[in-house]
């Protein structure tokens, strides 16, 4: 059973923990509600909380994968080139602005007799 009412160093040695496995979601699940509001008005704790993210991101950085845009790419370039065909295959054909000519209707008119 987790220790309750843990005071912030050992909330901070936890979240520490849970950081760098990547359990921060066990974490939050452990922390109790005098906890959180103890930690909300704890300002040691976030100073300390920013320096355990900078010494984590610093620590794994050579094992963060880093995003491959490789296949981005590609399917940009095909969504481009699709397009392009496409631009090729359906020329569109100027329209011109010139009005129809406007037929009258013929004035018909009746020969009396």
């Amino acid at each position: 059973m987790p220790d309750t009412n843990r005071e912030i160093q050992e909330l901070l040695v936890d979240y520490a923990g849970t950081l760098r496995d990547g359990c921060i979601p066990t974490f939050l699940k452990s922390v109790t509600r005098q906890e959180a509001k103890s930690i909300s008005t704890s300002q040691e704790f976030f100073d300390a909380a920013d320096m355990v993210r900078t010494l984590n991101g610093i620590g794994f950085a050579d094992r963060a994968p880093t995003p491959d845009v490789g296949l981005f790419i590609s399917r940009v370039d095909a969504e481009i080139a699709s397009r392009l065909r496409k631009a090729k295959a359906s020329p569109r054909s100027k329209r011109t602005l010139h009005t129809k000519p406007v037929v009258k209707p013929e004035n018909k008119t009746e020969k009396s007799i």
